[in-house]
């Protein structure tokens, strides 16, 4: 076992941790892929509605789940070997994405009823609240406790929806999960379990973008996006809802606004495609192509240009936390002004392309050097006659996306 006090000897450790899972996960994918000529398969029939018409394997939550176990495997090996099982809030997090990751392999496989996996999200809630992990905003411990479980609920649908086209859950998650260990490393808190889990599973992540970038191999699947979401749901609680100034305080304005700001592609798009719903008249759990990411392909952006878009993004968004979190002491509402104005901007820009009408989304097509290669019905495009035409947007009852 390794002294905490090395902490030089703990950052190279970790660097070395690092670049062994981004290869190992790359190797892990390549396998499965390999080897998995059915299962996982996401074919034609299945109820979820995707961009791509392709099957593919849907193998990538698995990966991630197996090296974000060998991450607390090897923290318990290499830095603590006597109390990691004593340690509650750890034990919340392994029984939280275990449950997330078992509900998310059934729903790939079964098509999980939505009030089941409403429940097992709830639960996946209570499970961190009871170990410790909870929001602290309000006064009210009761308060911080139903926030959570709204958080908890929220993110795992956010990244399950956001998994609608090839990279771009991956790419939302990489950005927040490498923003969570930047401030791991600025607090020089390297020793905590959550460094090595964190740096961990965003090896997982880059590893796995690989096969995920289109034209992708495979998709992370619900069992992938449940376990993303709930993981994602922690890391957020622990490093921007929960973040402490170095003086020791709180800032709830702050706090806020840097959570914002890490989710701002998550959250944008998901209350978009919500609030689109709502005022069509159709539930908001009923899945189409509906999403920020489509109109941007409606509009004429390649796939590879929406993922690089996103990309852009949350790279400014990632940006800008780091600027919060590492150079602005003296936090005031100048401050909550100007990061919530940019978080307007970029909500406003994506959520006037989906008001765009059907007859100029036609134009731009139509514009369009080449033609599309996407086909099918219920929202793709077509080309017809040399020139590419659009048909409505049609939404089947269909599970979340």
């Amino acid at each position: 076992m390794i002294h905490i006090d090395d902490i030089s000897f703990l950052y190279l450790l970790l660097g070395a941790f690092f670049v062994c899972m981004v290869i190992f996960s790359l190797l892990l994918n390549g396998l499965m892929l390999k080897f998995a000529s059915t299962l996982g398969i996401r074919n034609h029939d299945e109820t979820i509605i995707r961009w791509s018409s392709a099957s593919k394997p849907a193998l990538g939550g698995i990966s991630f789940y197996i090296i974000f176990l060998l991450s607390v495997t090897s923290y318990s090996l290499f830095i603590e070997q006597s109390s990691i099982l004593l340690n509650k809030e750890l034990i919340g997090l392994l029984a939280a994405t275990g449950l997330a990751f078992l509900m998310g392999l059934s729903d790939d496989a079964y098509d999980t009823k939505p009030l089941l996996k409403l429940f097992v999200q709830i639960v996946c809630g209570v499970i961190l609240i009871s170990t410790g992990t909870y929001i602290h905003l309000f006064p009210s411990d009761a308060l911080n406790y139903v926030f959570t479980i709204l958080w908890v609920v929220g993110i795992m649908n956010s990244i399950n929806m956001l998994d609608n086209m090839d990279a771009i859950a991956t790419i939302a998650s990489i950005f927040i999960v490498g923003a969570a260990l930047f401030i791991i490393l600025l607090s020089e808190s390297i020793a905590h379990f959550n460094a090595f889990i964190i740096a961990g599973v965003l090896a997982a992540l880059i590893g796995f973008l690989f096969f995920n970038w289109h034209p992708s191999k495979m998709f992370m699947g619900d069992t992938g996006s449940q376990f993303l979401g709930i993981f994602l749901a922690f890391v957020g609680i622990s490093y921007f809802w929960n973040h402490t100034e170095v003086s020791g305080t709180e800032i709830p304005t702050k706090q806020f606004i840097i959570t914002i700001l890490a989710f701002t592609m998550p959250i944008i798009d998901t209350t978009t495609v919500t609030i689109n719903r709502i005022l069509s008249g159709n539930s908001p759990f009923v899945g189409g192509k509906d999403h920020t990411t489509h109109y941007l392909s409606y509009i004429g952006f390649s796939d590879k240009m929406v993922a690089r878009l996103f990309i852009l993004f949350s790279f400014i968004s990632i940006t800008l936390v780091f600027i919060a979190v590492k150079w602005i002491d003296d936090w005031n509402y100048i401050h909550v002004a100007l990061f919530s104005a940019y978080f307007a901007t970029v909500f406003i820009s994506l959520y006037s392309i989906t008001k765009i009408k059907k007859a100029k989304l036609k134009f731009f097509r139509e514009h369009r050097n080449g033609h599309s290669k996407l086909n099918g019905k219920n929202g793709h495009i077509r080309p017809a006659n040399g020139q590419a035409t659009i048909e409505p947007i049609k939404i089947k009852k269909q599970r979340v996306r």
